[in-house]
This record gives C-alpha cells, sequence and structure tokens, in this order.
C-alpha cells in the first residue's frame, strides 16, 4: 500500500465522525440561546399548536369548519400557497447578485436567502396539505402510487417543480454549511451547478403557478397573460422585503452585521420591482373598466362592489394604499439612514402584497360564480387559526435554520472549536 494511500485510510474513520459531530453542534445550536430566543420559539409553538388543534378539527368535521363553499372552492389556504411561492421564489435575488453579477458582498447573504426558500416552500406544502381536506388522500399524487396525470396536468408540474426547489435549497444550504463547519473550501461542482439551477428553477416555480391560474378557462378573471410577469414582480418585492426585515432583526438582537451594501442592492431591486407591480396593476384595472370583457363583473365586485356585495373591497384598497405608501418610502434617498423608515416600508409591502396576491387574487375569480350567483366568502375562525399555525411553523423553520447556520457561516462555530471544547 502507498503511503498516500495508507494515511487516507488512517483519516477516513476521522473523517466520517464529522458527520455526527456537525448534527449534533446543529442540534446543540437549535436549541441553545437566550431568554429572548425561548420566548420567541415559546411563542411560536404555542400559536403553532393552536393551528394544530384547529387543523385536527376540521379533519374531524370536514371542510364545514371553513367557510368554503362550491361557489367559493378557494380561500385563506390557497391565497396564502400563492403568496408564499412568491417569497420562495423572492429568495433567487440573492443568488443572481452573488454568482451572476459576482457581488462578494452579497455571497452570505445567499445561505439565508436560501433558508427562506426553505421555509417558505414548508409552509407552501403544509398550505396544501390543509386545503386538502382529506390528507390521507394525498397518496393519489404520488407517481407511481397514485394517477399523476404526468404530463398534461399543471398541478403535477407545480408539485414537482415544488418539491424540486425544495430539495435544491436543503442541498445548497446543507452542503455550505457543512464544508464550512469543515473549515474547508467547498468543491464549486458540487454546489455552483445546483445553484445556476436553482436560479431557473425559482422562476419556474412561480411561472407554473401563474399557468396553474391563468390555464383555467372556467375563471375569467385570471386569464391573463400578463399573470406570470405580475407573479415574477411581486415575487421580487416580498422576497427581499422580508430578507431586509431579517437582516434588521439580526442587527438589533443578536448583533450580526452583513454590512450595508447588500441591504442597499435589495432596496435597489425592490425600488424597480414595486413600481413594475403597481404599473402592472394599473395595466390591469384601465384593461378591466375601460375596455370591458367578461370578468369586468369579478373586478367590479373586488374594487368597487358589485350589487351591494363589497366583502373584499377593503381588502384591495388597503393593499394599494400600503403598497403606495411602500413604493414612496422605498424611493427615498434617506431610507438607508433610517432603519425605522425602511423596516415600516418592507413591512407595508410585505403585506400589501400579501394581500393582493391572496385575497385580492384568488377570491375575485368565484365571485360572480359560473351561473351569476354572488356568494361571498369570509375566512373563518378555524382559517384563520390554522394560517396563524402554518405561518408560525414557517416561521420556526426559518428561526432555526438561521440559529444553525449563521453563527456556521460567519466562523463562529467550527469542527476545530467543537474538538476543543470535548478537550479536558
Amino acid at each position: 500500500m502507498s503511503s498516500d494511500a495508507a494515511i487516507a485510510t488512517a483519516q477516513a474513520p476521522r473523517h466520517l465522525l464529522t458527520y455526527p459531530r456537525f448534527i449534533a453542534r446543529s442540534l446543540r445550536l437549535a436549541t441553545d440561546g437566550s431568554p429572548m430566543f425561548y420566548g420567541w420559539m415559546i411563542l411560536l409553538t404555542a400559536v403553532c399548536l393552536v393551528g394544530v388543534h384547529a387543523w385536527a378539527t376540521q379533519v374531524r368535521d370536514g371542510m364545514v369548519m371553513t367557510n368554503m363553499t362550491d361557489h367559493v372552492s378557494w380561500g385563506l389556504y390557497i391565497a396564502n400557497f400563492t403568496f408564499m411561492v412568491g417569497v420562495a421564489a423572492g429568495a433567487v435575488m440573492m443568488v443572481i447578485p452573488a454568482y451572476l453579477y459576482r457581488d462578494d458582498a452579497m455571497h452570505d447573504l445567499v445561505i439565508v436567502g436560501e433558508m427562506l426558500a426553505i421555509a417558505a416552500i414548508t409552509m407552501c406544502l403544509a398550505f396544501v396539505t390543509v386545503d386538502l381536506g382529506r390528507p390521507d388522500r394525498f397518496w393519489h399524487m404520488i407517481p407511481g402510487i397514485g394517477r399523476f396525470n404526468w404530463p398534461m396536468s399543471i398541478l403535477t408540474w407545480d408539485v414537482l417543480v415544488l418539491n424540486g426547489y425544495l430539495l435544491l435549497n436543503l442541498h445548497i444550504t446543507g452542503y455550505l454549511l457543512y464544508m464550512r463547519f469543515r473549515g474547508q473550501r467547498p468543491a464549486r461542482r458540487w454546489y455552483l451547478p445546483f445553484v445556476y439551477l436553482s436560479i431557473a428553477w425559482a422562476v419556474s416555480v412561480h411561472v407554473v403557478t401563474a399557468f396553474l391560474y391563468c390555464g383555467l378557462p372556467s375563471r375569467p378573471f385570471w386569464n391573463t397573460a400578463m399573470m406570470a410577469p405580475r407573479f415574477l414582480a411581486t415575487a421580487f418585492v416580498a422576497g427581499p422585503a422580508f430578507i431586509v426585515l431579517t437582516l434588521l432583526a439580526l442587527r438589533r438582537f443578536s448583533g450580526v452585521q452583513f454590512g450595508d451594501r447588500p441591504v442597499r442592492t435589495l432596496v435597489n431591486i425592490m425600488r424597480v420591482t414595486i413600481l413594475v407591480s403597481l404599473l402592472m396593476v394599473a395595466s390591469e384595472v384601465f384593461t378591466e373598466f375601460y375596455a370591458g370583457g367578461s370578468h369586468t363583473a369579478s373586478a367590479q365586485y373586488l374594487y368597487f362592489g358589485l350589487h351591494g356585495h363589497y366583502g373584499l373591497v377593503p381588502w384591495i384598497w388597503t393593499s394599494v394604499v400600503l403598497t403606495v405608501i411602500a413604493a414612496i418610502l422605498l424611493l427615498s434617498p434617506k431610507i438607508y439612514n433610517k432603519p425605522s423608515i425602511l423596516a415600516t416600508a418592507c413591512v407595508f409591502a410585505f403585506v400589501g402584497l400579501w394581500i393582493e396576491k391572496g385575497m385580492g387574487l384568488i377570491i375575485p375569480a368565484f365571485i360572480p360564480s359560473t351561473l351569476h350567483e354572488i356568494v361571498e366568502y369570509a375566512p373563518s375562525l378555524t382559517e384563520w387559526r390554522i394560517t396563524a399555525g402554518i405561518w408560525a411553523l414557517g416561521l420556526m423553520v426559518f428561526t432555526i435554520a438561521l440559529k444553525i447556520g449563521i453563527p456556521i457561516f460567519t466562523g463562529r462555530e467550527s469542527l476545530n472549536a467543537y474538538r476543543q471544547a470535548e478537550m479536558p
């Protein structure tokens, strides 16, 4: 046996021990923290348990616990699903400047964007599961077991891109953190092709979701070629907005600094995309009310009410006001020096687009119905509880991911530090 082979054989057991050490340290990081961290996790756990109880009640008693009907068959769950797909796709805004434009200041933020994508896709899958009504029938969508309807069904494509995007982000995040924990330079062939693939995959995630809606001829409100571009524009606002809020929270409560340049890059992205989003909304409104069409009644109901029914009018105008205010604040040149104004702009943009892509997009397509009946929809208390529980679940996943990832990625936690801690 050669000397190199002997050395490799001798080092193999130590190399294999790295994996359990990495897992053990990750578990320790995920469960150890300050009193504020414990309070935050207890709050999220309590809200999540409330959602689990509400979902158990819904499974036991049926979808009658919701306010969805035969006329309005998609409600708050699918509205949140649609929005969170955009948040997951918006995470690619960390990857494009870092790798396509070689912005070194954005490289450390890539891991945060990937973690946000993991949490968002987890929430998407949870919202789809609770909307099924009978989660035990989920097996119908498993290839080889159920009837997958490949490749004709757009829903099939949506299932593939969502799960594929989740696996991509898990691989990229796990590999980069593991190599950083070992103190070694990651091999480009094991992560860089997947990073570039995730860029195209992130776009496809939201485009396929848009096609899922605009490809339904029975819902004229969705039959617009601008659906996919609008989805992408809003995604590239909501995702960066949440990342900026995360960076501000980390800076204030944990002292983690990523510098000002990444925030400036994200704000510049939001400045452009939020204006594009507002322009697309204005174009849709002009087309609806000036030219008219088969789905003008749905737009009339959404913005101004129809035949004495005004259920969605407060929702959509709140969205418009919040989004416009956010755009004005983002265009201010002094926003970089005032974190409170920046946080306000991001919150307004996030909430405004949550309404616009949720209640303002999903519900109007069902009102009036195909029989021209007006059956209004407002989420029930059960739906709100389940939704709050899923949001708490997503925030728990994101918090734990940050709690593990940031110390390792910033070099505060490593294999050498772990070995020194084990030494007597």
